[in-house]
């Protein structure tokens, strides 16, 4: 079981690539921030979360799925730092441009999540050996690699958005 990834427990998690986030990831991801914060990449945002052990701001490039006016965060290299983060919390920054929005997160059920996913997968190439399943799969393989990729549903925040998250 050579290509069988294995997490920090020892157990198999299945033939998908492992996360880690080295110094070219980094380099990019910052990059990937500037290209963000000028608006040039279409569903691109700045997630701010608060460190749940520091207290300390962190922002990380992510994508959003938006449909039929709701918007969905995708963890799709699994529960990394932000989605930690975002746990302990309940609330999350999102900027791009000029514009700054804090939201409460809900993480979604796997059967509500499949969905989610599969749109996701759909424009995400960057994420996609992260997937068992292909965009092409039907939904049940996306309910079924819910438990590994968190979704969280995003519900707008009002008044001043730095003071909230």
């Amino acid at each position: 079981m050579a290509d069988m990834a294995t997490g920090r427990s020892g157990k198999v998690a299945g033939p998908t690539r492992p996360y880690r986030a080295g110094r070219i990831i980094r380099a990019g991801n910052a990059i990937v921030g500037v290209l963000i914060r000028a608006g040039l990449i279409p569903r691109g945002y700045l997630l701010t979360t608060r460190g749940r052990k520091s207290g300390r701001l962190r922002t990380q490039p992510v994508a959003i799925v938006e449909h039929e006016g709701r918007r969905w965060l995708v963890a799709p290299y699994g529960a990394v730092s932000w989605v930690f983060n975002a746990r302990a919390t309940g609330k999350v920054m999102l900027r791009r441009r000029f514009t700054a929005r804090a939201y409460t997160i809900r993480e979604l059920a796997p059967a509500e999540a499949g969905p989610v996913l599969k749109r996701y997968a759909g424009f995400s190439a960057p994420a996609r050996p992260y997937f068992q399943a292909t965009k092409d799969s039907p939904v049940e393989d996306f309910v079924a690699e819910a438990g590994r990729h968190p979704v969280f549903e995003l519900t707008p925040l009002y008044g001043d958005p730095w003071s909230t998250v």
